[in-house]
């Protein structure tokens, strides 16, 4: 099995250096991980450090609480994009979800779906601080916006991927969209349970770690 090609090879840290994000990706080169994410400020150095190489550079937009303008995330998933971005993990707005501004958690989704285009857009529904209700109706929102992925956490809540909230988007997105497990992959049985239930990308630091277990 080639859990390397599951892997989004992530560093997000707020004392993340150049060095690291340099470190990075060349252990996403020599570990062939799927892409590395990074903050959208280190964006052109990651794809300056991948250039030639098939490892795709991930980021984030509205990292880690969501909470800004809907026009602020178009403008960084914009840079982004410009910058060499080839997939996006937004945040969406918790607090709008839980004010039942339902329409304009879809609202946003869309548009930064419409910045991204046929790439990759990721939707991170920080599942810790939603009711079982509010995780199937934010993975619902984010298929009816066109989202490619719904993804479990930032990593920077109070709690990571659980498997009973992975059934449940699996549940709510109903085949129309995959499902991306973050927060708290630290090991090789981890991982292989959440792509046994049906996930299909993995963010994790712990990315070398799970490849060199899985070896021995």
């Amino acid at each position: 099995m080639e859990i390397n090609k599951y892997i989004d090879h992530t560093v997000l840290k707020a004392t993340a250096t150049e060095k690291d994000i340099i470190e990075l990706c060349r252990e996403a080169k020599e570990y062939n991980f799927f892409s590395v994410c990074v903050n959208s400020g280190y964006v052109s150095l990651a794809a300056k450090q991948l250039e030639g190489s098939m490892i795709k550079v991930c980021t984030v937009v509205g990292f880690p609480l969501g909470a800004m303008s809907t026009e602020a995330k178009v403008f960084e998933t914009r840079q982004a994009l410009k910058d060499g971005a080839e997939e996006v993990d937004m945040v969406i707005n918790i607090g709008e979800l839980k004010s039942k501004n339902f329409k304009k958690v879809e609202e946003e989704i869309a548009a930064i779906k419409k910045e991204v285009g046929d790439k990759v857009l990721k939707v991170i529904i920080e599942t810790c601080y939603l009711t079982p209700q509010e995780i199937m109706l934010a993975s619902e929102i984010a298929v009816k916006a066109k989202a490619d992925f719904v993804k479990t956490s930032t990593g920077f809540g109070g709690d990571g991927a659980r498997m009973e909230n992975i059934e449940l988007m699996k549940k709510a997105v109903e085949g129309k969209a995959k499902i991306k497990a973050s927060g708290g992959v630290k090991n090789l049985d981890t991982a292989l349970s959440f792509i046994e239930a049906g996930v299909e990308r993995i963010g994790t630091s712990s990315g070398v770690s799970i490849v060199k277990e899985l070896k021995k």
